[in-house]
């Protein structure tokens, strides 16, 4: 099944963000296949560094610090449950917007580094992350929910091919 979702890409930052916005755009279309979604969808995310992604956190979520990435959920899922018709969907474009994601690509690279694999890996993990948060998984406990979301993320990180050792 090949749905086509418009992913939006907009950059704060000053380098060619091309090669990560091929990137997003092949990995956020497979993360909402391999979840089922089979309505035509629209993601927007913002690429920006650390400062930038702080102020994001601070003002949206009260918390005065920098992340790797934040979603904003337009709707709210059951995990597992994604879209399935166009009940949700913009009369304008047909698209159920599924909401936004920040990344700070400097966070990336960093935590990259940190785990000792390449930033491409780090930023596909987060994407993957952001996309199941817009679908209506959570993490925010060490319960069944966060096992859950963890094993979608490898599940479908390993489908795209992207291991930890992979993505030099």
């Amino acid at each position: 099944m090949s749905t086509e979702h418009s992913i939006i890409i907009e950059s704060e930052l000053e380098e060619d963000t091309a090669p990560w916005e091929d990137l997003l755009s092949k990995v956020i279309p497979a993360a909402l296949e391999a979840e089922g979604v089979a309505v035509p969808c629209e993601v927007d995310v913002l690429l920006t560094d650390d400062t930038g992604i702080h102020q994001i956190n601070l003002e949206q979520r009260g918390v005065d610090r920098p992340t790797d990435v934040l979603s904003f959920p337009m709707f709210e899922f059951i995990p597992g449950q994604p879209p399935t018709d166009d009940a949700d969907a913009d009369p304008e474009t047909g698209l159920v917007p599924l909401g936004d994601m920040v990344l700070s690509l400097e966070r990336a690279r960093a935590q990259g580094e940190e785990y000792g694999h390449s930033a491409k890996r780090e930023v596909a993990y987060l994407v993957v992350h952001s996309v199941l948060h817009l679908l209506g998984y959570d993490h925010m406990d060490d319960g069944p929910e966060k096992v859950r979301m963890r094993a979608r993320e490898e599940a479908i990180l390993a489908e795209l091919g992207i291991g930890r050792e992979s993505m030099e």
